[in-house]
């Protein structure tokens, strides 16, 4: 199972077996892990090897304290006003 941990003034920690997880850019590209089972994501934004932690927010004094929590339920999108088209009768 992999499991995700927001480091308190760190990075996000992944952690799962080897393939359990993959990380890609915005266009969907696979980053290569190497075989990783863990990586840190930077959070500070100030790492030169975005998305990946380099220690960079020990030098910058970055600060965030998180605490889990429960989300409240998702909103569920209204329909539109106009919907759709009513199934002819026959």
């Amino acid at each position: 199972m992999t499991k995700i941990i927001i480091r308190n003034h760190g990075p996000v920690r992944i952690e799962g077996a080897a393939g359990e997880f993959i990380v890609c850019d915005a266009e969907g590209n696979v980053f290569d892990l190497a075989g990783r089972t863990a990586i840190s994501l930077c959070r500070c934004g100030q790492s030169a090897d975005k998305p990946f932690c380099d220690g960079h927010h020990k030098e910058c004094a970055f600060q965030s304290e998180v605490k889990a929590r429960a989300l409240p339920p998702p909103v569920v999108p209204l329909a539109s006003p106009s919907g759709p088209a009513a199934a002819p009768k026959v």
